[in-house]
């Protein structure tokens, strides 16, 4: 091999190890792996990754650091420990519910936001009817899995008939010009709009795509992360054997700009 040859090839292993160490750095770079794995997560919410794809879903959104950030019906508080790293020192979340989703919960929210130092995510028990979220004072709302619940009626469980109209009108309201609205839920059969959210917890996605349109939401984007074709869509889904193996359609709608 000549000198010459072995500088050019040199000179190429060394591009192509710059090229590599590039595409590495990126990697690590990215906000919302970083964020799914950050050391001292609990056990539980570990476990719960691979079915719910947070990271994928939230970037889908494009929550960004120093975002103003709410998770509606946010139960223990799972995606709001994720969007506060996301969000970082500058940015806030409200990890959002209503008295029926504390109690579901058992406030472990409380526990959360104490004992993995969450100092940017603020609590706040909701009236459905009123909740306090004001006028263009959010970058963007994360709905996991809960939208269905607007058109579920289940008084015996502590959840009354809701104005799903009223709520998705607080949340436009509430979303800065340009806000997103991320939607993850579990789909029902085509063409059965919201009443499938009764009794077995889905609802179809044609029907949501409309509904948030109706309210001034523009769809942005979807992902098909979360399909599961094999699920013939007429189970229920949080308990029983199609427990995280449903399929969810995922969607992004953004609050026009002025």
């Amino acid at each position: 091999m000549s000198a010459r040859t072995f500088v050019s090839f040199r000179t190429i292993a060394m591009a192509l190890s710059f090229a590599f160490a590039a595409v590495s750095l990126q990697a690590r770079a990215d906000i919302y792996d970083d964020a799914v794995a950050k050391a001292g997560r609990p056990a539980n919410d570990v476990k719960r990754d691979p079915v719910d794809k947070p990271a994928e879903m939230l970037r889908l959104a494009g929550i960004k650091p120093g975002m103003q950030v709410a998770d509606f019906l946010a139960a223990t508080g799972y995606y709001s420990e994720l969007l506060s790293t996301i969000v970082g020192p500058k940015g806030h979340v409200l990890l959002l519910n209503n008295k029926a989703y504390d109690d579901f919960s058992n406030n472990a929210w409380k526990q959360r936001i104490e004992q993995q130092h969450l100092a940017n995510v603020e609590h706040r028990t909701i009236d459905m009817a009123d909740m306090g979220l004001g006028t263009n004072t959010l970058d963007a709302v994360v709905m996991m899995k809960v939208y269905h619940d607007l058109y579920w009626v289940s008084p015996e469980d502590g959840w009354p008939k809701i104005d799903a109209s009223s709520v998705l009108d607080q949340i436009a309201k509430a979303l800065k010009p340009g806000g997103v609205v991320l939607v993850v839920d579990h789909s029902a059969k085509p063409g059965t709009g919201s009443a499938a959210a009764q009794d077995i917890h889905r609802i179809d996605e044609a029907f949501a795509r409309k509904d948030f349109e109706s309210h001034g939401l523009v769809f942005v984007t979807q992902s098909d992360a979360l399909r599961r074709p094999d699920d013939k869509r007429d189970e229920i889904t949080y308990k029983g054997p199609m427990l995280g193996k449903t399929d969810r359609f995922a969607y992004v709608f953004r609050k026009p700009a002025k």
